[in-house]
């Protein structure tokens, strides 16, 4: 599963970190979306969309965002069951309208639970938007389209090569 994320956000950078060292088997490749190489690598996918959220591409090629990239990838390292309740209907409902405004105030609540403040000097305080079920169903269409491309990406990088991580 590839996971791209905001290195920007120091609650997100910590969570990387913690899904990092527990993947003992390599089922992740965590994506910095922030890096000025992202865009080379990822032409195809909307970065105002995957900054808006975390985003995950599973082996299938299908994209999924919010809670359901953090339940996966805790359930890939063997741990899911900590976020399996989030997923619960009822519960969802409310976890994803929770996650929705933490994701929109990232800076702002990393910020007062680690002291830490976001490592970017091109951010603009609130510059994150809330898409609406549009754009996110035109950014989960675009990027879909290319999962193809980053599935080629990926085999090569199996093959010898730097794997990103």
């Amino acid at each position: 599963m590839i996971i791209f994320y905001d290195g920007y956000c120091p609650l997100c950078k910590t969570e990387m970190r913690h899904l990092q060292k527990r993947d003992k088997q390599g089922a992740l490749t965590l994506v910095d979306i922030q890096t000025q190489e992202f865009a080379a690598q990822y032409p195809e996918l909307d970065w105002h969309a995957l900054n808006a959220r975390i985003h995950g591409l599973l082996p299938d090629g299908t994209l999924i965002t919010g809670l359901d990239v953090t339940h996966q990838a805790w359930k890939a390292v063997g741990v899911g069951w900590l976020y399996a309740p989030l997923r619960w209907p009822g519960i969802r409902i409310i976890a994803d309208w929770c996650y929705l405004k933490f994701a929109k105030h990232r800076y702002t609540i990393s910020y007062l639970l680690t002291g830490k403040k976001r490592t970017c000097d091109r951010c603009v305080p609130g510059d994150i938007q809330q898409e609406s079920p549009s754009d996110a169903n035109a950014a989960l269409t675009k990027s879909t389209a290319g999962a193809e491309h980053i599935k080629n990406i990926e085999s090569t990088k199996g093959k010898g090569g730097d794997s990103g991580r």
